[in-house]
């Protein structure tokens, strides 16, 4: 399949290896594109697997609706419930990162009988996120957030600040280029800078314990998302849990791809 639809709207998805195979869906952040998990993807293909990696609500034109309410979480996940009912799968393995990684926790809380597995990257749990505020400096890690609800001044200052931010981050060169071409689109950024300003909309419906098996891969040298987060997040999962902590930053698909694909190969069993 090369696309899906949901609440009019239609995404691009990239599917690679044996249609008959299991399934993983794997999702991006911010600012990422579908290809941040290509070197993933061809490892879990080589491995028997199928992979598919849908662009995200935002990211395309086709894709881009203008409210903020509609980039809450639960509007979020019904883009993965959409993708996986287009794919004909009663349920796939997921696995998420950066702001996919939120999305994939509240697709396992809130749709467990979809979910064969979860494999997040980079992302907390979103409960242990909020905890973790108490306790660390979190809490300044996490300034951002908020600056991103004003109206035009982030796209402002991300059209300054986005490529030094990536390449100060240990984002490699090659993928720098490709997120800030794709952001260079205003409309693109704005669509991606409101999966920030849905925050509020979603604090509604909170995201609870996970119950389905779970894996969490962390980089010690994150630069958004600190220790605190990443150890509290074992309280908020009900099933088999793996933590897999690694000397490495924030971009996990595109700089350990052989780490990535190696987790979501145990978690899935092959």
């Amino acid at each position: 399949m090369d696309h899906f639809e949901n609440s009019g709207l239609s995404f691009d998805v990239l599917d690679s290896g044996d249609e008959s195979a299991e399934a993983v869906v794997l999702l991006h952040g911010f600012p990422q594109l579908p290809s941040a998990f290509n070197q993933v993807t061809a490892l879990l293909n080589a491995r028997g697997l199928r992979s598919l990696v849908p662009s995200q609500r935002g990211y395309t034109a086709s894709a881009r609706p203008r409210s903020r309410r509609d980039y809450r979480t639960s509007e979020l996940v019904s883009d993965v419930i959409a993708l996986l009912d287009a794919a004909g799968l009663e349920k796939a393995h997921i696995v998420g990162h950066d702001w996919g990684g939120g999305q994939a926790w509240a697709l396992g809380a809130w749709h467990p009988e979809r979910v064969a597995s979860l494999t997040v990257l980079s992302t907390p749990h979103p409960a242990a996120l909020v905890r973790s505020f108490a306790s660390s400096t979190q809490g300044l890690r996490s300034w951002y957030m908020a600056m991103f609800q004003l109206p035009l001044l982030p796209e402002a200052l991300a059209a300054q600040t986005l490529g030094r931010t990536l390449r100060d981050s240990r984002l490699p060169l090659k993928y720098v280029g490709r997120y800030c071409d794709a952001m260079a689109d205003r409309a693109t950024l704005t669509g991606a800078l409101n999966w920030y300003r849905g925050i509020p909309f979603s604090a509604r419906t909170p995201v609870g314990p996970v119950t389905v098996p779970t894996t969490y891969v962390w980089g010690r040298h994150d630069f958004a998302l600190g220790r605190a987060a990443a150890e509290l997040t074992e309280n908020y999962v009900r099933a088999p849990y793996e933590f897999r902590e690694l000397d490495g930053g924030h971009w996990l698909p595109e700089v350990d791809p052989d780490f990535v694909a190696e987790a979501i190969a145990d978690r899935v069993g092959v």
